[in-house]
């Protein structure tokens, strides 16, 4: 049997998808289709598209719109014959920046496993450009696995971003059904690898509750975190896109949001989001300056 959505959190669903400024949505989707650049916000039918929209935000899609993975839990669409990446996009990312004013510009892609070094190159390149243009930016990137390997992690590291997030998604017993193609302690590995490799660089995760996992399980993979010395935390309430996807297996109240941010707050997390609504990218210049 299917769980009913509770009003309170359909309430909330319309109205982060209503937005507060119609105006400034039409300009920033329209500045967003005018340079051909994609974003999560649309491709993974984000319920805060409006909302992020009406502050003349959005969190950059690179590599394409289709992923070679395919998870149980996401509406990007999957398939396998991508293409080379846009040599172009990076160029259209940073105009998109300037002219939106972001101070704190946020960038995920699809997984690309067809690639040999899983977009990495590609990355490097937006953000060069990026600093190039716009200097004073915050970079944010929320990156795939890559496969594990340890090169295309330097090579994106290399650029030095403000803060390098990669999601666990959910606890390691639903990983085969919900992110085949993924691996608990190979995303767990990637977060380790990179504060290692580059200890300046602030590290970042995210998990999604209700799908069925249970508390002490979401509490061992809190602690594998900070086990790795991830600096951020998000949680968020898992929606399903459609009937195709996992199903949702309860809608978490705002409470036990609230109890999990103090427990990840006490067990060393330099800075947690958490709420029904939230995803890695919620509000993410203002978590990340007041870890600061």
């Amino acid at each position: 049997m299917p769980v009913s959505v509770p009003k309170w959190l359909m309430a909330e669903v319309r109205q982060a998808k209503r937005g507060q400024d119609a105006e400034n949505i039409t300009h920033t989707a329209g500045l967003l289709s005018d340079l051909k650049l994609s974003t999560v916000c649309e491709s993974a039918r984000c319920p805060n598209r409006g909302e992020c929209f009406s502050h003349n935000t959005a969190t950059f899609l690179i590599l394409g719109e289709i992923c070679t993975r395919g998870c149980a839990f996401c509406a990007v669409k999957r398939g396998q014959l991508l293409g080379l990446p846009d040599e172009g996009e990076p160029e259209r990312l940073a105009q998109a920046v300037v002219t939106l004013g972001l101070r704190h510009v946020v960038i995920t892609s699809v997984t690309r496993d067809d690639l040999s070094d899983g977009g990495a190159g590609h990355y490097a390149e937006v953000v060069a450009t990026l600093k190039k243009c716009c200097p004073d930016v915050k970079v944010e990137l929320l990156i795939p696995d890559f496969g594990g390997s340890s090169e295309a992690l330097g090579t994106v590291l290399a650029t030095r971003p403000d803060v390098l997030a990669h999601n666990l998604e959910t606890v390691p017993r639903l990983y085969p059904h919900v992110r085949k193609g993924a691996e608990y302690k190979r995303s767990l590995k990637l977060l380790e690898k990179a504060k290692k490799f580059s200890p300046g660089v602030f590290t970042k995760s995210g998990l999604m509750l209700g799908l069925g996992e249970e508390d002490e399980e979401i509490e061992e993979v809190l602690w594998d975190l900070r086990g790795a010395e991830c600096d951020m935390l998000t949680l968020g309430q898992y929606l399903t896109p459609s009937l195709a996807h996992a199903p949702v297996a309860r809608y978490v109240i705002p409470e036990e949001f609230a109890d999990w941010q103090q427990k990840a707050l006490s067990i060393g997390f330099k800075s947690v989001a958490a709420g029904p609504l939230v995803r890695n990218s919620y509000k993410a210049r203002v978590f990340f300056e007041e870890m600061r």
